[in-house]
């Protein structure tokens, strides 16, 4: 695996300047950064909810907790400050409510969600184990095409949670998945690991009072694609 990195990352270095019609050499830019950070106030399980993402971002920078509750617009100066023209922003009320505010730096457009059904990493035990610092793929319900208030949250989901190309932090691959589902006026996220897996090709045997399959490889080594939680 350190192998097909070093590789991958040999031949990115090299394609990461585009020449224009005049033959002039034009460097690719990373244009989106998200500023990562919380309040003051937050539970344990909203901190932990928070370096999750902040580990799914590697485009982002985790800042210290924010003091200030009234003075929202200082996030803006702050995001200036770090280079960032994207907030993550996590805001706790009464040590209970969790709000996050996902906004674009410094004109906006700013969207606010109360977080509900929070689960963590360390919580699931699932099977899926995606790379850390790999690009996602975002897969979007039909639903954010209907109304034009999703279609403005849909864009700055892809500026947020899309990983550009090229990032400092980020790694060559796509191997996870990142699921927006609009259901019962709450949006829904999910993160699947995308791994391939050999083809097996079932044997069926009858006899007595059922059928048993027994698994071998196909010829040929023809893989699947499988998709498992995270």
């Amino acid at each position: 695996m350190a192998a097909v990195y070093k590789s991958l990352s040999k031949s990115a270095s090299k394609t990461d300047k585009d020449t224009d019609s005049n033959g002039t050499v034009i460097e690719r830019k990373n244009k989106q950064r998200v500023l990562i950070l919380s309040s003051r106030g937050v539970t344990y399980r909203h901190r932990h909810l928070l370096n999750d993402l902040a580990a799914m971002l590697p485009h982002g920078r985790k800042d210290v907790k924010f003091d200030s509750k009234s003075k929202l617009y200082q996030l803006n100066e702050l995001a200036e400050l770090y280079n960032c023209n994207n907030v993550l922003f996590f805001e706790a009320r009464k040590g209970k409510d969790l709000y996050m505010w996902l906004s674009k730096v410094p004109n906006g457009p700013t969207v606010k969600f109360h977080a509900q059904n929070m689960h963590t990493m360390e919580e699931l035990h699932f099977t899926g184990n995606c790379l850390k610092g790999s690009r996602p793929i975002l897969s979007f319900d039909g639903a954010f095409e209907t109304e034009p208030h999703l279609r403005v949250i849909k864009e700055i989901f892809l500026h947020i949670f899309g990983v550009p190309q090229g990032a400092r932090k980020s790694k060559p691959f796509i191997d996870h998945v990142m699921g927006f589902t609009v259901a019962d006026g709450k949006i829904w996220v999910r993160n699947y690991e995308v791994r391939e897996v050999e083809k097996v090709k079932g044997r069926r045997r009858r006899g007595g009072g059922g059928e048993r399959a027994k698994g071998r490889k196909t010829k040929g080594g023809d893989n699947d694609t499988d998709v498992m939680p995270r």
